[in-house]
C-alpha cells in the first residue's frame, strides 16, 4: 500500500515536471516569437536594410515606419497619420539645423577655414620629405581634427556644420598623405559624441541637463548633474576605447585618387586680417551667447549678425549666404525631421514596452543580463532613430523602474541608460552625426555612407560602449 502511493506521488511528480517543462519550452517559444514579430526589431531593421542598399535615408525612415505601424495592428492610414502628426517634434531641431548652417556659412564667406587649411597643407607639404615625419603629420591632423570636433559643440557651436566647410578643403592633402578617411570619420564621430557626454557646456548642457537628467527626475529618479557626469564615465571610457582602436585598426595607408577639385592649392591664399578679427568676435559672440541663454539658436544668431554687422557678409549677399547654409544642412534636417515621425510610430505601437518587458522576463533576476538586454534593446531603437537625444525620453520612462526593480544603483542605472542611447549614434546610418561626416568625406565621390562611416563606427564604438556600459552597470 505504501508503495503504491509512494509510485503514485513520484508519478504526479513526474507529470508535474513534465508540464512545467512544457509550459517552459512554450513560454520561450512564445518569447521567442514575439521577438521576431516585435514592431520595433522590424521597423528598424527595415531602415538598415533599406539604408545598406542604398535607399535613400528618408524613404528608409517612412518604410520602416509602414512596417512597424502595419505590423502592430495599425491601419496603413493610421500609420500614415501618426507619421505626419510626429514630424512636428523634428521642427525644432531641423531649425536649429538651418541657423547652424547660415552661421557656418559666414564662417566659409570669410574666406578664414579655406585660408587655414591652405596654410597647414603648405607646411605639411614642405616638411614632410620623409614616411616618419608623414606619420607625424598624419597624427597631428587627426588630434586637430578631434579637438575642432570637440569645441564645435561648445566653443563654437556650430555641431557638425563646421564639417562640410571644412573637410572638403582638406581632402587634398589627406589624399596625399593616404589617410583612411574611416579613422577621420571615427575621429569626428568621436569629438562630437563624447562631448556631449562628458562636458555640460553648449551641447553638453542640452543633453546632460535639458534631456537627460531631466527624464530621470521626471520618472522618480532623484539625482543630480554630478551623479549624471559620474554614470556618463563608462561608456565614455568605451568612445576613447573606439577612437584608440580605430587609430590602431586604420593605421595604414589607404590610396586615394587625387581628385583636382578638391586638391588645395598649394599657392599662398591671401585673407583680409579684419575677416580674420570679425570672425573671431563672431565667434567669441556666439561663445558668450551660448554660456549666457544657452540655447544654440540664438548663439549662432548672434554670431551671423557679427559677421552681417562687420561687413564680411555684406548686407546684398546675407541672404543667398542664408539660403546656401540652409541647402548645406537641409538633407540632414529633413532627416531628423523624418526621424522624429518614425519615433512617433515606434511609440504608438506599444512595442516598445512589450519588447522590454519580454527581455526583462527573460533575465529574471540576473543584473548582468538585464544591464546587457537593456542596452542591446537601447541600440535596435537608436538605431532606427538615429538620435540619442531623441531615444533618452523613449526609454528613460522603461528603464528607471526596471532597473530600481532589477537592484541597480542609481548611478548604474545612468550608465546604462547612457550606454543604451548613445550606442546607435555612432554607427546608425541616420545619425546626424554619420551623415555629416560622410558629407564632408565624401564630396570627391570616393567615401562610402554605410562602409566606410556606419559600420566602422558601429564597430569601434557600438561594441566597446556594450561592454563598458555593461560593467559601469556592475560596478556603479
Amino acid at each position: 500500500m505504501h508503495m503504491q502511493k509512494s509510485s503514485g506521488w513520484h508519478f504526479l511528480i513526474c507529470i508535474g515536471n513534465i508540464v512545467s517543462l512544457n509550459q517552459s519550452h512554450s513560454r520561450e517559444k512564445n518569447r521567442r516569437d514575439m521577438i521576431l514579430t516585435n514592431a520595433v526589431i522590424l521597423a528598424v531593421g527595415t531602415v538598415l536594410v533599406a539604408s545598406i542598399v542604398k535607399v535613400n535615408v528618408v524613404i528608409a525612415l517612412m518604410s520602416g515606419a509602414i512596417v512597424g505601424g502595419m505590423v502592430s495592428g495599425l491601419s496603413l492610414d493610421q500609420t500614415l497619420a501618426i507619421f505626419s502628426a510626429g514630424l512636428g517634434g523634428g521642427a525644432e531641431i531641423a531649425l536649429n539645423y538651418a541657423i547652424l548652417g547660415a552661421f557656418a556659412a559666414a564662417v566659409a564667406h570669410s574666406g578664414v577655414p579655406v585660408w587655414l587649411s591652405h596654410k597647414i597643407v603648405k607646411f605639411i607639404t614642405k616638411r614632410s620629405t620623409d614616411a616618419r615625419r608623414q606619420q607625424h603629420f598624419k597624427a597631428i591632423l587627426v588630434l586637430l581634427l578631434a579637438l575642432i570636433s570637440i569645441a564645435s559643440k561648445n566653443i563654437i557651436p556650430v555641431h557638425v556644420a563646421f564639417i562640410p566647410i571644412l573637410i572638403p578643403p582638406l581632402l587634398g592633402v589627406f589624399s596625399a598623405l593616404k589617410i583612411d578617411r574611416r579613422l577621420l570619420s571615427n575621429t569626428m564621430a568621436f569629438g562630437l559624441i563624447l562631448t556631449y557626454m562628458v562636458i555640460p557646456y553648449g551641447f553638453g548642457s542640452i543633453f546632460l541637463e535639458r534631456i537627460f537628467l531631466k527624464n530621470l527626475v521626471e520618472n522618480g529618479m532623484f539625482v543630480g548633474l554630478k551623479d549624471v557626469l559620474i554614470g556618463m564615465i563608462f561608456p565614455a571610457l568605451g568612445m576613447l576605447t573606439g577612437f584608440l582602436t580605430s587609430c590602431w585598426a586604420y593605421s595604414k595607408p589607404r590610396i586615394y585618387s587625387l581628385n583636382e577639385a578638391y586638391s588645395t592649392s598649394l599657392e599662398t591664399e591671401t585673407c583680409r586680417l579684419k575677416d580674420i578679427i570679425i570672425s573671431g568676435l563672431a565667434i567669441l559672440c556666439a561663445l558668450v551667447v551660448q554660456l549666457y541663454w544657452k540655447n544654440t539658436m540664438m548663439s549662432a544668431m548672434a554670431g551671423f549678425f557679427v559677421f552681417a554687422l562687420g561687413g564680411v557678409v555684406p548686407w546684398q549677399d546675407a541672404d543667398s549666404v542664408v539660403a546656401h547654409g540652409f541647402k548645406m544642412m537641409s538633407s540632414i534636417a529633413f532627416i531628423m525631421i523624418a526621424a522624429a515621425g518614425f519615433s512617433t510610430v515606434l511609440k504608438a505601437t506599444g512595442h516598445i514596452q512589450e519588447l522590454v518587458a519580454c527581455l526583462a522576463n527573460g533575465v529574471g533576476s540576473s543584473k548582468i543580463l538585464g544591464a546587457t538586454a537593456m542596452i542591446i534593446t537601447g541600440l535596435l531603437i537608436t538605431m532606427g532613430i538615429g538620435s540619442s537625444f531623441s531615444t533618452v525620453p523613449i526609454i528613460a520612462a522603461i528603464y528607471v523602474p526596471l532597473c530600481a526593480t532589477l537592484g541597480f544603483d542609481p548611478r548604474a542605472t545612468i550608465c546604462i541608460i547612457a550606454a543604451a542611447t548613445v550606442t546607435g549614434d555612432a554607427g546608425s546610418p541616420v545619425s546626424d552625426t554619420m551623415l555629416a561626416t560622410t558629407a564632408g568625406l565624401n564630396a570627391d565621390g570616393q567615401h562610402d555612407h554605410i562602409f566606410d562611416s556606419s559600420i566602422p563606427g558601429f564597430i569601434h564604438f557600438n561594441i566597446p560602449l556594450i561592454v563598458f556600459g555593461i560593467i559601469g552597470g556592475m560596478l556603479l
